[in-house]
């Protein structure tokens, strides 16, 4: 089945109270282990590329690897840009395959952010491809995404930044945060911000980011076996299921999946230090991604069976 757009996926999701789960991709395994479980479980993905995983991996391969992937099933999926910085890097996403594009100008001022999230909307329209904006600031370390302070979305100027773009989905900033640190105290989203929100902008797809739980289980056992990743704290899943019932229709997974990918390919060299042949550690790596991502359908997105 061809790469498809969000359009009819998240109008579906909006209306049934569910979240499309957005899993970031870098290499052969990951792809594989969320197609599998978006197989088992029937599930529209949305597979997600980075800046840096577009410098690590190539566009060209990725897009290669996902079209592979796509040859044997009839999922609706979704190949989006994540945090595109700027138009040049969104056109060249567009021009190469993408049916959707984020441009994250949430760094800068109101007016630029409106400004240089129009162009690229006026360039992706053209060509029938979805655009995702993003307003408000979430705090943490994303790759060249970084902030130390959360600025929270205001209700009313995401009206005027979707009416002024045109942008077809907004990320918003309500209290989740990038990377694996995002609390140091009890965990809480601004539902209220939430829903005023969806009340101004109703069948509005909404988005989060920085939205991985990271699990206590996949932490422990990275740092059993050598890892030091103290004190991480992550989204509590009941919230997101919350949100994923409101007006959030994508939400973004990448930390949960690099956890239980790293966790499992320490346990695996630390019981088997005699193996070196990329198979043996890769092939139970890919099996954690497809139980990772098969959790997050059924349990946080609620999107099991909506193929």
């Amino acid at each position: 089945m061809p790469l498809t757009g969000p359009k009819e996926m998240f109008a579906r999701a909006y209306k049934e109270g569910y979240a499309v789960g957005a899993f970031n991709v870098n290499n052969m395994e990951i792809v594989q282990g969320i197609m599998m479980a978006g197989t088992e479980e029937k599930a529209p993905l949305i597979l997600q590329v980075s800046a840096g995983a577009r410098k690590y991996a190539g566009q060209k391969y990725i897009v290669k690897l996902v079209e592979a992937a796509l040859a044997d099933t009839d999922l609706p999926v979704v190949l989006h840009l994540d945090h595109g910085p700027d138009f040049e890097l969104c056109k060249a996403c567009i021009d190469g395959g993408f049916t959707s594009v984020m441009i994250d100008g949430s760094h800068l001022p109101f007016e630029e952010n409106i400004k240089v999230t129009k162009q690229v909307v006026d360039y992706a329209h053209d060509k029938g491809i979805w655009v995702e904006g993003e307003l408000g600031r979430l705090a943490g370390v994303e790759e060249h995404v970084s902030s130390d302070k959360s600025i929270y979305t205001d209700p009313d100027q995401a009206v005027e930044f979707v009416q002024r773009t045109g942008c077809d989905s907004l990320a918003i900033a309500i209290g989740t945060s990038h990377g694996a640190y995002k609390f140091t105290g009890e965990a809480k989203l601004d539902f209220q911000r939430l829903e005023k929100i969806g009340n101004l902008l109703p069948g509005y797809p909404i988005v989060l980011h920085g939205a991985s739980s990271v699990p206590q289980e996949f932490v422990d056992l990275a740092n059993k076996y050598g890892a030091k990743v103290g004190g991480a704290k992550g989204v509590p899943e009941d919230l997101l299921r919350k949100a994923a019932g409101m007006a959030v229709c994508k939400i973004n997974i990448d930390t949960d999946i690099r956890l239980a990918m790293t966790a499992t390919i320490r346990q695996y060299f630390a019981e088997h230090p005699e193996e070196f042949d990329p198979r043996s550690y890769l092939k139970p790596a890919r099996e954690a991604v497809k139980k990772m991502v098969q959790h997050k359908i059924k349990n946080v997105l609620g999107c099991s069976g909506k193929a």
